[in-house]
């Protein structure tokens, strides 16, 4: 019986799991959207959001929990400078999740980009130059 066992398991073993989530998210704030398959978005969404609602308050309690999910420096750094700030005013639901028409190159899987919903101006320019 799978009695409080919630959570996709994507196939892979949890210390996998665990460390695709972190490398998925810092990827995300770094660079504020990546592409990836539906499943793992949707696993990464609420993980990356409820980081964005800790980077909100600028103490070194929330600075010290989020650096224990991520542990990278920089990506912490970006949170609590560009991101929190950004984000204040919002009351959640920071992320989205676009589906592309085209599927991925060998095995036909399906491929989405996990966006944050407000993007910097530079990040626009760049999407506007491409």
């Amino acid at each position: 019986m799978r009695h409080r066992c919630a959570g996709n398991r994507l196939g892979r073993t949890t210390s996998h799991r665990q460390a695709m989530m972190k490398n998925m998210a810092n990827s995300l704030v770094l660079h504020e959207r990546i592409i990836t398959t539906p499943a793992k978005a949707k696993v990464v969404k609420p993980f990356v959001e409820k980081i964005v609602t800790l980077a909100k308050s600028d103490t070194m309690a929330a600075r010290r929990a989020v650096f224990a999910r991520l542990r990278d420096k920089t990506s912490v750094d970006k949170l609590f400078g560009i991101l929190g700030p950004r984000f204040a005013a919002r009351p959640g639901g920071y992320c989205r999740i676009l589906h592309l028409s085209k599927p991925r190159l060998g095995d036909n899987g399906q491929r989405v980009i996990l966006e944050f919903v407000e993007r910097s101006a530079k990040a626009e320019t760049e999407k506007a130059a491409s």
